[in-house]
Parts: structure tokens; C-alpha cells; sequence
């Protein structure tokens, strides 16, 4: 018989305020809110050791214990050889260059031909603190959004990288094509962000969302397009496209917040990502260059404003390697 799949979750200050059932659902895939609540009463699910209510709001630095019932669990996800093109990896962490199109994990229409899919096939056991749906993601990508993504191989790793998150001291640098030039050459957008009221895969600005701040600076125009560094201090779904789109300049090729016109993807590139690695504690930065789907004239920009590592380290196929 399948052991009970067990849990460890600690709430980071996205979190915090956040109802112990909510959090819940958002972190196991394949069970309803009504089924969670019933396993936080049936104590199934512990918070810092103790039974709790399925409403009890939850505060930073909570450890939420979850033990779900063999039968409730959900199910293995699939190995599958897809190819990943990995920037680094050693015994604690993989750094991969996420391809346009490729979904992180599966959900909702996406139960097959994802990074985790990839990642099973390529590495087998990874950490599973965030799932077994989820094994070794500690971050999210868009679908349409290339580039740096960290994967962490082990739950120690994992709760170190995830507790840089919660304190916010990853930190993330994407590129962005947009539609016009600014009229500042830099600045911080300030504008709280929430799901919108009517279309639900869509988010918003809005007073009553949560704050959200995202740092840019204008690297090059041509032909009134611009390439824009943006730096998230927060972590809001989809803040960057928000963000740009509220500033009046959406990103190019996003049908959600701009339009699609007559590309395939959102021109958003998660370039460089910085953390201290969880078991050497020095400071590291990955680059991922920008795809061949960017104008030419982008990559010289980008190179332009940052010359010692734009260009990133040339990434290298998992499935080359024999794995």
C-alpha cells in the first residue's frame, strides 16, 4: 500500500493573511477545498504542530504539516524525454533556460509535456516540499515567458531557496519588448495588483489588490518598440505584464494585457536570476540570453547596457548528455 504523501509548508509573507484551506488548495493539485477542509478537520493537517480550523488565517513563519491520505493523493506525474537546455547544475540546484511555450508543471489542460514532466525523465527524485505534482519547482515562469528557471534537487535546498524568496532576496531581472518609448528613461512602478473581477484569468491594477512594485530602465528603441530591463520586488502573477501595461507600454505579443498581432508568444525573457547558494552561501547569478525570437537588435542592447554578462553561459541539451 502507498504510504500517505506528507507536506512541509512555510508560510512566507505572499502567504501571510492568507485562510489555511485557501493556501491549501493552491499548493495540492487533484483535491476540492471541501475535501481539504475536511482533512484540517479530520486533522490531517497540522499548523505549527496543532489541529486547526480550515478558516484560520495564516501568519509568516507558520509551518503547515499536511498528511494525505494515500487514496487522496494525487497522482505520479508521467516521465517524459523532452529536451531541457540547462545554463547549471550541480548536486543542490539545476538552472534551466525555459523555451517559450513550455508550461512549468501540470494543471488544468496541461496534464502532460511540461518542465516537470522533463525534469522526472532527466533527474528522477527531486525535492517534493512544494507537491509531488511539483518536484523541485520553487518558482513559476508563464507559459510564453523563456528563461532562467530554478529547480531545486533536494527539500534542504529547497526550503533554503524558498526562504529567499519569502524574505525577497532573490533576486530576479527579466527583459521586456514593448509598444513605444517611454518617457522616462527609468523609474519604479508602484500599483497594487488583484485578479480581475470578470475576466479570472486576468489580473489588475487596483486599490484593494496587493502592493506590487517592479524597478525599469529603458536599454533601446527602434521603430517604436522598446527593450525595457524590469527588476519585480514582488512577486505578484503576471506583475511584470500588469505592470507595463498600466505604465502604457504592454508587452509585445501579449493577448492578455496588449494584443497579439502577429506573434506566437509575449515578448517577456526572465534574463539573469541571483541567490545565495544553499550550500556554498556565495552569491551567484545566471544569465540566459535572449532567444533567436527577439530582434537583433534587442540582444546588442542588452549587451550594450550590461557587457560582462549579457550574453549568458551557452546552455547545453539534458538529453545530449545521455541522461
Amino acid at each position: 500500500m502507498t504510504p500517505p504523501e506528507t507536506l512541509l509548508l512555510t508560510i512566507d509573507a505572499l502567504s501571510a493573511g492568507t485562510r489555511l484551506d485557501v493556501f491549501l488548495s493552491g499548493k495540492i493539485d487533484g483535491l476540492s477545498r471541501s475535501r481539504l477542509q475536511t482533512l484540517v478537520r479530520e486533522c490531517h493537517v497540522l499548523l505549527n504542530s496543532l489541529p486547526a480550523r480550515p478558516s484560520h488565517v495564516l501568519r509568516t513563519g507558520d509551518l503547515v504539516s499536511a498528511r494525505i491520505p494515500a487514496e487522496s493523493a494525487p497522482s505520479a506525474v508521467a516521465a517524459e524525454d523532452i529536451p531541457l537546455a540547462i545554463l547549471y547544475e550541480d548536486a543542490d540546484l539545476v538552472v534551466l533556460n525555459k523555451p517559450a511555450g513550455l508550461v512549468v508543471h501540470p494543471g488544468a489542460g496541461n496534464a502532460s509535456g511540461t518542465v516537470v514532466n522533463a525534469l522526472i525523465h532527466h533527474f528522477g527524485g527531486l525535492s517534493v516540499i512544494g507537491g509531488i505534482e511539483r518536484p523541485g519547482i520553487v518558482h513559476r515562469l508563464d507559459k510564453e515567458t523563456s528563461g532562467c528557471l530554478l529547480i531545486a534537487k533536494s527539500d534542504s535546498s529547497q526550503a533554503a531557496i524558498a526562504a529567499q524568496f519569502a524574505a525577497r532576496q532573490i533576486e530576479k531581472t527579466y527583459l521586456a519588448l514593448v509598444e513605444g518609448c517611454p518617457r522616462i528613461p527609468h523609474g519604479e512602478i508602484s500599483a497594487a495588483i488583484t485578479r480581475h473581477k470578470v475576466h479570472r484569468q486576468k489580473m489588475t491594477v487596483s486599490d484593494r489588490g496587493r502592493e506590487s512594485f517592479t524597478a525599469f530602465r529603458v536599454l533601446g528603441t527602434h521603430n517604436s518598440l522598446s527593450l525595457l530591463e524590469c527588476r519585480p520586488k514582488t512577486g505578484r502573477t503576471h506583475q511584470i505584464r500588469v505592470h507595463l501595461k498600466h505604465l502604457g507600454h504592454p508587452v509585445v505579443g501579449d493577448p492578455l494585457y496588449g494584443r497579439r498581432g502577429p506573434h506566437t508568444r509575449h515578448f517577456l525573457h526572465a534574463w539573469k536570476i541571483a541567490f545565495t547558494h544553499p550550500s556554498t552561501a556565495k552569491h551567484v547569478t545566471f544569465c540566459a540570453p535572449l532567444p533567436d525570437e527577439f530582434p537583433a537588435w534587442t540582444r546588442e542592447a542588452a549587451v550594450s547596457a550590461n557587457p560582462s554578462n549579457a550574453r549568458g553561459k551557452p546552455a547545453r541539451k539534458q538529453s545530449d548528455q545521455g541522461s
